[in-house]
């Protein structure tokens, strides 16, 4: 089996881990009842992110997420679907908790568990995720209806590294959830002008004018493309948010875009056996096994010898 139905969600993810599991609960439904079987979540979708959503983890109500983590696993089970569901996860006393995304069966049973490899921050851990996460150490792929399916988390974006060892272990849809939402309009403002609103015609894509809006989009394109996989890209729609869940197909191509700032769930169809374009087939394999051409090389003076005419 080559085809699934996929639901890539966003809703407006606060503190308030009760809130979110209501939203969390009430897009499964909506999804189920569209015919989803893998339903794709935002960073942080479920526990709230430090950092923005909140000030930090002192006092969190552990207990709390873990309740409301047990419920969306019974609603998993009892509408049979897949969940990837970014939360955050704690660890002993005196560490910070992992930003993960938690892989839950159409049984309700944790499979798999990303946890954030590439946490932004400065090398102190002062500053950005790093200083209320603690970044994690393996990648993952798992099935579901015969797909292979990977998942990141948001700054792991910057660094193909990431997506060229999935592509090498045979991923065919990339699960990328992001929190890029909750941004007061003033910072909205302030980081616009920084970035100068004259370049405004040279990036018509994005919805705001923002870093996040620009390259985030545009490098889940490029990973598509360039990679030959199908990309989910979910986020927090909390105003202000910078840019809209999306889907993007295998050759580049973005095939459905809700509406930035508005809770939608948005359904594609995964199709592995779609005769997609694909410029890089033939030498993508080779890439990822460390031959950086095409074709045949050679030894010819004319060649090697780059200093002459």
């Amino acid at each position: 089996m080559s085809a699934l139905r996929l639901a890539t969600c966003q809703f407006p993810t606060t503190a308030d881990i009760a809130a979110n599991l209501a939203w969390v609960r009430h897009q499964l439904t909506q999804a189920a009842e569209a015919g989803a079987h893998l339903v794709h979540f935002g960073e942080a979708a479920l526990s709230g992110y430090a950092g923005t959503d909140f000030a930090g983890f002192d006092g969190y109500d552990w207990t709390h997420l873990r309740r409301a983590t047990e419920q969306v696993m019974a609603t998993a089970a009892e509408l049979g679907v897949w969940v990837v569901l970014g939360t955050a996860h704690p660890l002993a006393d005196g560490l910070k908790p992992h930003n993960s995304l938690h892989v839950v069966d159409d049984r309700g049973q944790l499979r798999e568990r990303y946890d954030k490899r590439f946490c932004s921050g400065d090398p102190q851990t002062t500053t950005g995720d790093l200083a209320h996460y603690t970044p994690g150490d393996h990648t993952c792929t798992w099935q579901v209806r015969g797909v292979t399916c990977s998942a990141l988390i948001c700054y792991d974006y910057r660094f193909p590294e990431l997506h060229r060892d999935l592509a090498r272990r045979g991923a065919q849809l990339l699960l990328h959830s992001f929190h890029t939402g909750g941004v007061p309009a003033a910072r909205l403002r302030e980081i616009t002008a920084g970035i100068g609103a004259q370049q405004a015609a040279h990036n018509p894509a994005a919805s705001t004018l923002t870093y996040p809006a620009v390259t985030m989009p545009a490098a889940m394109t490029a990973v598509a493309a360039s990679d030959h996989v199908r990309v989910s890209a979910a986020n927090s729609c909390a105003p202000e948010s910078l840019w809209p869940a999306f889907a993007v197909r295998a050759d580049g191509i973005t095939t459905g875009r809700l509406v930035r700032n508005v809770p939608g769930v948005l359904i594609t169809e995964v199709d592995t056996t779609e005769d997609l374009y694909d410029a890089t087939a033939h030498w993508r394999r080779r890439a990822l096994e460390g031959t950086w051409h095409s074709g045949t090389t050679t030894d010819h003076p004319r060649s090697r010898e780059r200093t002459r005419l």
